[in-house]
């Protein structure tokens, strides 16, 4: 029980049971040291008869037998009246301290009472017969051991008065167990909220696994019900919650204030008052003496929304515990802020941290980038760098549930560790489909300009209107923007050290997109007058470029989704290899065939140019769509060989 912070807080009721519990061992206590008083002054008046043997009553009292029979043994006396004794001061000290004890729990259970025997104890000590030496007068032990007559005080009196008070507050407060709580005086009402809490911590209290924490203790005082529970093992972090005409009050402090702030998150979901994280000071509580301390209340309107918020607080304990612990290793990986929603979600999914923790945290995310991407994550550098802010935070909370649910389980640390590596493996693989996603974008660009050229001549092979300036204008702006894409893209692929080939697809199809702009400027200069038939040619060669950049499209598309090993995409993309093939092939036959038309003709110089400039423009975007296809074939039988 954590009495000094529940006292901080103005609880000490709910520390009565403990405080009487500890008051009856410091009883039994005391008297061993008393008898092992007048054992060591007879052993000193008798020195060749043996020492009192006090062992059993040691180990009852759970006193280190040792330092007794030392005591006894080594009495001697050193004056008229007057002995020595090794661990003697240390004996009497301990006495006092017993003393105390005794009156403390006396104070807290009938504080009126408690003051008096106090100042019996001051009367005591201001006569000097507990001065703590190694010497002592065998006339002051007989005072401190006898049982006063005629109203004169001693010692062994008041340890006496100071017992039968214990007896009477401990009736009061007999132990029971509720739902795995250790209560105290509850009234039969009490037990539905006690078990409501209980229930909660039961759901959750497996995710701590081997540490130790989440004991929970409940009293009646008064016209209220305490519940308390230690959490883990810092002093001061400990949580109150005192149910009193259906309000639920909660109280918890703690060292951390980022830690006081998620606890507070995790309930959002109840309308609870919750007041300002107020610092406090007391010595010897936190690092510095300092700790946090926040509030809540919460009226519910019915009892079984005061039991579901009861649970609620329950349930959420667990994942207090080496919470800061963790949030520092994964702010390691991820900013602070993102480490704190990972907790969060871990929180919220039932999931926690501790088995990460157990499982070597740090270390086990540390492993999984060496073993699985040493040369796309440098020494040093955080996920979130590496792969994108969301891939980062996706991967760790992968990690978090492989964790829990491998050590749940029972599995070994390496397997789950080669389950966190693999998954690194199929983040990385999702970076590069992102990546791969832009190249998509890119080819959707080229089949825009494409057909836009399509459209262009087939209204100038039928007569129609056809506005050259539009056309060139539309064309410029799409290339601009595929440029813009292509610098983003290319500093992403930097930055996530991702595989070289995914920025020379990126060129490749740039590259075709430049050539269907300078195209498309031509096509707008072209004269009026051109034979029909020439026309018509050319439409072709467009709709080759159009073929050429939807097969791109539908390849690299398919091949994104390789590395999730769906063969069907494999065959699908490499089916879009041989159709960007064909279309090259297509776009050769379709461009000798203008070339031929114009030589036949006899068109002047000014029409015969641009004509076969346009033509070899949507050509050369279709070698440059061919190329990609080559590259693209690289890529995919890379990832099925991997």
């Amino acid at each position: 029980m954590k009495s000094r912070i529940v006292e901080q807080l103005g609880q000490a009721d709910i520390l009565l049971p403990s405080l009487i519990a500890a008051a009856l061992a410091a009883n039994d206590c005391i008297k061993v040291r008393m008898s092992a008083l007048q054992a060591a002054a007879h052993h000193a008046g008798q020195p060749d008869h043996p020492g009192s043997d006090l062992q059993v009553e040691c180990r009852a009292a759970g006193i280190e037998p040792a330092l007794i029979a030392a005591l006894i043994d080594g009495a001697h006396v050193v004056a008229e009246g007057r002995i020595a004794a090794p661990n003697l001061a240390k004996l009497m000290k301990d006495i006092l301290d017993d003393v105390a004890a005794m009156i403390r729990a006396v104070k807290a259970g009938e504080p009126p009472t408690g003051e008096a025997m106090s100042a019996r104890l001051s009367a005591i000590q201001t006569s000097g017969l507990l001065e703590a030496s190694n010497e002592i007068e065998a006339s002051r032990i007989a005072k401190l051991t006898a049982v006063a007559e005629n109203e004169v005080d001693s010692l062994h009196r008041l340890v006496m008065d100071l017992h039968k008070v214990l007896n009477r507050l401990a009736a009061g407060c007999a132990e029971e167990t509720v739902a795995g709580a250790h209560v105290f005086g509850l009234r039969p009402e009490d037990h539905r909220s006690v078990e409501s809490f209980m229930l909660g911590l039961k759901e959750t209290r497996g995710l701590k696994f081997d540490h130790p924490g989440l004991d929970t203790m409940a009293t009646r005082s008064g016209d209220r019900l305490a519940i308390q529970n230690d959490i883990g093992t810092t002093d001061a972090h400990v949580v109150v919650i005192t149910v009193k005409d259906g309000a639920v009050t909660v109280t918890y402090t703690d060292v951390h204030r980022a830690r006081a702030k998620f606890f507070v998150g995790l309930f959002e979901e109840f309308p609870a008052k919750w007041s300002g994280l107020d610092r406090h000071s007391a010595d010897g509580l936190g690092e510095d003496g300092n700790f946090y301390l926040v509030t809540g209340q919460y009226r519910p309107a019915t009892a079984k929304e005061r039991d579901a918020f009861l649970a609620a607080i329950g349930a959420a304990l667990v994942f207090l515990i080496d919470w800061n612990k963790a949030r520092k290793l994964l702010r390691n990986w991820v900013s602070k802020n993102d480490a704190v929603g990972i907790l969060g979600w871990a929180a919220r999914q039932r999931i926690g941290h501790r088995a990460f923790l157990e499982l070597g945290g740090d270390e086990l995310i540390g492993a999984a980038v060496r073993n699985a991407a040493p040369t796309r994550i440098g020494f040093g550098e955080r996920l979130d760098q590496a792969l994108g802010r969301a891939t980062a935070v996706d991967f760790l909370k992968t990690a978090l549930r492989a964790s829990t649910e491998g050590l749940s389980a029972g599995r070994s640390v390496r397997l789950v560790r080669d389950q966190i590596e693999a998954d690194l493996v199929r983040h990385l693989e999702r970076v590069d489909s992102a990546l791969l996603a832009i190249v998509v974008r890119q080819a959707g660009l080229a089949h825009d300009i494409a057909t836009a050229l399509v459209h262009h001549i087939s209204a100038l092979q039928a007569g129609r209107p056809a506005d050259g300036k539009l056309l060139a204008a539309r064309a410029s702006r799409i290339e601009q923007k595929a440029d813009r894409i292509a610098i983003e893209a290319r500093n992403e692929v930097t930055r996530l050290s991702a595989p070289p080939i995914i920025e020379q697809l990126m060129d490749r199809v740039e590259e075709a997109i430049d050539e269907l702009e300078q195209a498309a400027f031509i096509a707008s200069l072209v004269p009026p007058g051109i034979d029909s038939e020439l026309l018509l040619a050319l439409v072709e060669l467009c709709k080759v470029a159009v073929s050429g950049a939807e097969a791109a499209a539908s390849g690299i598309a398919a091949a994104a989704d390789v590395p999730e090993g769906r063969r069907i995409e494999a065959e699908d993309a490499l089916a879009a290899v041989v159709r960007l093939t064909e279309a090259e092939h297509a776009a050769d036959s379709c461009e000798r065939n203008v070339t031929s038309r114009v030589f036949a003709g006899g068109s002047d110089v000014a029409m015969s140019l641009s004509v076969l400039e346009l033509a070899r423009a949507i050509e050369r975007a279709t070698d440059r769509l061919a190329g990609f296809g080559h590259l693209l074939r690289r890529h995919v039988m890379t990832n099925l060989s991997a």
